[in-house]
C-alpha cells in the first residue's frame, strides 16, 4: 500500500519510469513550494481546542489561494484535502469535525498538491501542546529516519538502500515498529508512480536509482508493533490504518529528486535539516 495516497505494495507488470527535465524539476519545486506553505502554516494554527476540520480547511484554502489543486479530492471517492491522523492512527484517516485536538496528541497531516498539473506530495507530524517524552522520541525517530533515507537517495544506489538505512534505525537501534503495508512511490505525471519505495529492505537489492527520478520518501512508525489494522470510517466506505496495538504512530515525508550532485528535497521547509538537500 502506500502512504496517505502513498502506494499500495504491488507485483506484476513493469511500469515506465519517467525521468524529469530540468523544467519539470522546477515546476515540481514550485508545487512543492506551495505545499510547504501548507505545513509551514500548520505549525502555527495546530494547538489544543482546534478540531482536524479546522486543519482541512486551513490546507484547502491555501492551496487554492495559490492557484493550486488538491490532488487527493476525488482520488478512488476521497473528499478531502488533506489527510488528518491523530495518536493510534497511521494513515488515510479523514478530518473530522467532532475531532478536537488536546494536549497530549499528535497529528500527522498529509496531503498531495497540484501545481499547473505537477505534483508534490508530502506529511508532517505535529505535537498539539506539551506531549510525552516517549511521543516525542518516537517523533524525532521518524523524523531522523526520513533524512537517514534521503541520504541514502543518490544516483546508482539501490531502492533496497532506502529502506535499509530507515528500517535499521527504526527496529535496530530504537525497537519500534517500522509499518511495512504503507510505502512511498514515484510522483509525477501522476500521484503515483513506479518505483515503489518500501521503507525497509535489503542494501544493493531494487532498482537502481538514476538521475531524474523523482520518488516520495515516507517512513511511518508506530512505538509498538509495526503492524496495522484498518477501520472503515461510519456510514461510508472509506477505510483508514490504526496501530494494531494501539500504540502511537508519525509520520513523515518529503517528495525528492535524485540528481547528479546528490538527492535534492522538492517540498522543503526551509529547516535546518533540509539545508543539505537544497
Amino acid at each position: 500500500m502506500e502512504g496517505c495516497f502513498g502506494a499500495h505494495v504491488k507485483k506484476g507488470a513493469i511500469t515506465l519510469i519517467t525521468l524529469k527535465s530540468p523544467r519539470e524539476i522546477e515546476k515540481m519545486r514550485e508545487s512543492g513550494a506551495v505545499l510547504a506553505g501548507v505545513h509551514n502554516g500548520l505549525k502555527e494554527i495546530i494547538k489544543p481546542g482546534i478540531s482536524s476540520w479546522d486543519i482541512e480547511k486551513f490546507a484547502r484554502h491555501y492551496i487554492e489561494d495559490h492557484g493550486a489543486i488538491a490532488e487527493q479530492i476525488g482520488f478512488e471517492g476521497y473528499k478531502y484535502a488533506t489527510c488528518v491522523s491523530v495518536n493510534e492512527e497511521v494513515a488515510h484517516a479523514i478530518p473530522r469535525k467532532d475531532l478536537l485536538l488536546k494536549s497530549g496528541d499528535i497529528v500527522a497531516v498529509d496531503m498531495v498538491v497540484n501545481l499547473d498539473g505537477f505534483m508534490s506530495d508530502s506529511c508532517w507530524t505535529y505535537a498539539v501542546g506539551d506531549i510525552s517524552e516517549e511521543k516525542q522520541h518516537l517523533m524525532d525517530v521518524t523524523l531522523k529516519a526520513l533524512y537517514l533515507g534521503i541520504d541514502q537517495a543518490v544516483v546508482g544506489n539501490r531502492i533496497g538502500d532506502i529502506g535499509y538505512a530507515i528500517q535499521q534505525y527504526v527496529e535496530t537501534e530504537n525497537h519500534m515498529g517500522d509499518v511495512r503495508e504503507l510505502i512511498g512511490h514515484g510522483i509525477q505525471p501522476t500521484m503515483h508512480e513506479q518505483p515503489n519505495v518500501p521503507h525497509y529492505g535489503e542494501q544493493g537489492k531494487g532498482l537502481r536509482l538514476r538521475e531524474g527520478m523523482t520518488i516520495t520518501i515516507e517512513p511511518m512508525v508506530n512505538l509498538g508493533t509495526w503492524r496495522i489494522s484498518s477501520k472503515q470510517v461510519p456510514g461510508d466506505t472509506w477505510e483508514y490504518y490504526v496501530s494494531a496495538d494501539g500504540t502511537p504512530s508519525a509520520q513523515y515525508e518529503h517528495t525528492l529528486v535524485i540528481t547528479k550532485d546528490g538527492p535534492k528535497i522538492l517540498t522543503s521547509q526551509d529547516s535546518e535539516m533540509d539545508a543539505k538537500y537544497l
